[in-house]
């Protein structure tokens, strides 16, 4: 029984891993974040793009993190938080500038958040990038 947790232990952060870093397939002319809060799914990967609408403040709390809001091209709107502890931050930034990213998506009433737009120093997450002004930030 002993040597069975430990079996059970890594099988199950085997099938988390596996479902935390899932693709939904998105409807034609939707957008990924869209699709995924209209899907309620969390712990997604998404890419996406879209125009910045706001810009928050940093978020200082725990690891920093640069905030910001994009309206993707259907109109659906996600807060980006953007580890700045981890990676540069994305700059300059201003409002209407298009941005295209790529991060793991988590799901709220208010539209969700993209999070994991770095490089994960201990490689359990996939690499997330931004990418504004012909540059790209992770």
């Amino acid at each position: 029984m002993k040597k069975l947790i430990p079996t059970l232990a890594v099988l199950v952060l085997v099938i988390a891993g596996a479902y935390a870093h899932r693709r939904e397939p998105v409807p034609h002319g939707q957008s990924a974040v869209a699709a995924a809060y209209e899907r309620h799914l969390s712990h997604v990967r998404v890419e996406d793009r879209g125009s910045v609408v706001a810009i928050l403040p940093d978020d200082e709390e725990g690891s920093r993190h640069q905030r910001f809001l994009v309206r993707a091209s259907d109109g659906t709107t996600v807060l980006i938080a953007h580890n700045i502890d981890l990676a540069q931050r994305v700059a300059p930034l201003h409002r209407g500038d298009l941005v295209a990213f790529s991060g793991e998506y988590i799901w709220n009433a208010k539209g969700g958040v993209v999070h994991w737009t770095h490089r994960d120093p201990a490689g359990h997450h996939a690499a997330g990038w931004i990418r504004v002004n012909g540059r790209t930030f992770q």
